[in-house]
C-alpha cells in the first residue's frame, strides 16, 4: 500500500507540474499579445536556442521538415518546458519528508520559471516592460502548483470525514477525482492561452500591419515582362515568378519581427571615408529599379525546393557602398540582420555590374515580413547565408580575416558563389503516368552564367538534350522540358544534369550542403502503366 500511495504521489506531483507550467507559459504567451514577440517566453526561448544548435543537427531538421522546422522547434521547446515542470513536481510527492520536498520542488519551479525572464531581459533591445508576462505566468504557475499539491493531503480533515462515513476506499476515490478534475481545468484553462497567445500568432506570420502602411513608389527602372517564351509549357511544373506565399524561408528568427519604416534606417560604417545612414524615406526617395533574380538556399538538396524567382524592386547596393567610399583594403561587407544575424559578402559581389539590391518590393508589393519587411539584401551568383540578408539594418565594411559572420562560424564556406544545379519538377517521384509518350520538365540554375543545355537520361541510356525556354537573364533560373517516346510500361528512373555558358558540367558526385551546397544529380523514379 505504500509504494502504490508512493507512485500515485509522485504522479499527482508530476500532473501538478505539467499544469503550473502550462499555466505559465499560457498566461504569459496570452499576456504577450499587448507586447508582442520579444515578450513571449516560448518563442524568446526557441529562439535563444537556435543560435546554440550544432550545424549537425540543424541540417537534418531543416531536410526534413523544411518550413515547418520553426514550429517544430517551439513545440519541443514547449514539451521540454512540460516535462522539466512534470519532474520537477514528482520531486515534491512520493516520499519522505513531504513538506522539505515540496520546498525544494517550489524552488526549483520558481528557478527554472526565471529562465525565460532572464532571457527575454537579454535579448537585444528588451525592456523592462517585455518580462512582465512571464513573471506574472510565473506567479500564476506557482500559485496552480501549491494548490494542485495542496488538493490531496493523506490525513487531512477531507480524508477523515470521507474515511468515517465511507472508509478509507471511497474517500480516496473521491480525492483523486477532485485532483484530476481541478488538474485537468487548470492545464486545459493553460493550453486554450497559449493557442490564443503571441506564439501561435507569430507563427502564423501575424507581422504584416506595418506592410499594409507603406506605399512603394514606381520604380525609375521597371523590369522587363517576363515572355510566354520563358515558360517551357509542361503542366504541373512551377511557374517561372514564384508567388511569395510558396518562395522558400530560411532564417534564424521564429517570428518575423514587426518593424516599423518609420523607424528603421541602414547605417553604412566600418572601413569607409564617410559613415552613411539612410532612413526609409531616404530609400524610397531614390530612383528605384526592378530585377528578375532567382535565390536559392545552400541547404537545398538535390532536387529541393529552397529556390525561387521574384522580381525585386531596389536600389543598387553598389551606389550606396560608393556614397561611403569603401578603403582600398576593405574585401567583404558584414551584413547585420535586426535579430542580429550577420552575413559575409564579397565586396566586390557587391560593387561589380551585377544587380545586387537592397530591396523594398517584391512582386510589385512591398516585402512580406516572412522575407524581409521593410528592406533586405538581393544578391544574384550567392547562397543566401552569405548576401540575402533580411530586416538589414547595417552594412559594416571591413575584411574577411578581421570579422565573420553566423554561419561561417559554424563551418559554412565564408564566400560561397551559388553551382550550376538542376531538378525534375515533372513527372513527380513515384508518380504513375501513361503509357507512350512522357513529357519530362523541370528547372535550371546557374546564376552569373546563365544556363546553356540541360541533358536528361532515362534509365541507363543515352544522354538526352531537353529543350530549353527563353532565358529571361543569366540571374533568373530557365526552364527546360523534352518527351520520351514509347515508353514501357513498367518502373523507370529519370536523371537530370545542366551545363552553364562557362561550359561547367553539374557534377554527378554527392555530397552533403556543409561548407557550400549540395552537389549529385537529380533523378526520380515513375511508373508507367
Amino acid at each position: 500500500m505504500n509504494r502504490r500511495h508512493h507512485v500515485e504521489g509522485r504522479a499527482r506531483g508530476a500532473a501538478a507540474g505539467i499544469a503550473a507550467a502550462l499555466v505559465l507559459f499560457g498566461a504569459a504567451d496570452l499576456l504577450a499579445r499587448a507586447l508582442g514577440p520579444p515578450a513571449a517566453p516560448l518563442l524568446t526561448l526557441g529562439q535563444t536556442l537556435i543560435p546554440l544548435a550544432p550545424p549537425a543537427v540543424v541540417e537534418p531538421v531543416i531536410d526534413l521538415l523544411g518550413r515547418n522546422d520553426k514550429p517544430f522547434l517551439i513545440a519541443c521547446t514547449g514539451l521540454a518546458a512540460l516535462a522539466l515542470g512534470g519532474l520537477i513536481g514528482s520531486l515534491a510527492r512520493g516520499g519522505t519528508g513531504s513538506a522539505r520536498r515540496t520546498r525544494l520542488a517550489t524552488l526549483l519551479l520558481t528557478a527554472a520559471g526565471l529562465v525565460p525572464v532572464a532571457a527575454i531581459l537579454l535579448q537585444p533591445g528588451a525592456r523592462p516592460a517585455d518580462a512582465v508576462p512571464a513573471l506574472v505566468g510565473l506567479v500564476l504557475g506557482l500559485i496552480v502548483f501549491r494548490l494542485l499539491l495542496g488538493s490531496h493531503r493523506p490525513g487531512g480533515p477531507a480524508r477523515e470525514a470521507h474515511a468515517s462515513s465511507t472508509g478509507e476506499a471511497a474517500a480516496g476515490q473521491a480525492d483523486r477525482r477532485q485532483f484530476i478534475r481541478l488538474a485537468g481545468v487548470l492545464a486545459a484553462a493553460g493550453a486554450a492561452a497559449v493557442a490564443a497567445g503571441q506564439t501561435v500568432a507569430s507563427l502564423a506570420q501575424d507581422a504584416g500591419a506595418a506592410v499594409t502602411r507603406l506605399v512603394l513608389p514606381e520604380p525609375a527602372r521597371k523590369a522587363p515582362a517576363i515572355p510566354a517564351s520563358a515558360s517551357a509549357n509542361v503542366a504541373g511544373a512551377v511557374p517561372f515568378v514564384t508567388d511569395p506565399e510558396d518562395f522558400y524561408r530560411i532564417d534564424t528568427v521564429l517570428a518575423p519581427p514587426a518593424i516599423e519604416p518609420v523607424e528603421w534606417s541602414l547605417r553604412i560604417h566600418g572601413m569607409v571615408e564617410n559613415e552613411v545612414t539612410l532612413t526609409m524615406e531616404d530609400v524610397l526617395d531614390l530612383p528605384l529599379e526592378e530585377h528578375h533574380i532567382t535565390l536559392t538556399c545552400v541547404s537545398n538538396p538535390v532536387g529541393g525546393d529552397l529556390v525561387g524567382t521574384a522580381t525585386w524592386l531596389g536600389f543598387p547596393v553598389r551606389e550606396l557602398l560608393g556614397r561611403a567610399g569603401p578603403s582600398q583594403d576593405a574585401d567583404m561587407v558584414l551584413s547585420h540582420s535586426f535579430d542580429g544575424f550577420t552575413a559575409s559578402t564579397p565586396l566586390a559581389a557587391l560593387t561589380d555590374e551585377r544587380d545586387a539590391l537592397l530591396a523594398v518590393g517584391m512582386n510589385g508589393a512591398p516585402l512580406p515580413p516572412e522575407h524581409g519587411f521593410p528592406a533586405r539584401l538581393v544578391v544574384p551568383g550567392l547562397y543566401g547565408f552569405v548576401s540575402a540578408t533580411k530586416w538589414v539594418t547595417e552594412l559594416e565594411v571591413t575584411r574577411f580575416d578581421e570579422k565573420t559572420a553566423y554561419w561561417t562560424d559554424r563551418g559554412w564556406d565564408a564566400q560561397a558563389p551559388i553551382l550550376v544545379a538542376s531538378r525534375i519538377e515533372v513527372p513527380k517521384p513515384l508518380a504513375t503516368v501513361s503509357a507512350g509518350n512522357v513529357r519530362v520538365g523541370g528547372t535550371a540554375w546557374a546564376q552569373r552564367s546563365g544556363i546553356e543545355s540541360v541533358e536528361v537520361r532515362l534509365d541507363d541510356g543515352d544522354w538526352t538534350e531537353a529543350a530549353l525556354a527563353e532565358e529571361v537573364t543569366i540571374d533568373t533560373w530557365r526552364q527546360w522540358r523534352t518527351d520520351f517516346a514509347e515508353v514501357e510500361p513498367g518502373s523507370h528512373t529519370l536523371t537530370v544534369r545542366a551545363t552553364d555558358k562557362d561550359g561547367t558540367v553539374q557534377t554527378a558526385k554527392r555530397r552533403d550542403p556543409i561548407p557550400n551546397s549540395a552537389t549529385g544529380h537529380h533523378h526520380i523514379q515513375f511508373r508507367v502503366e
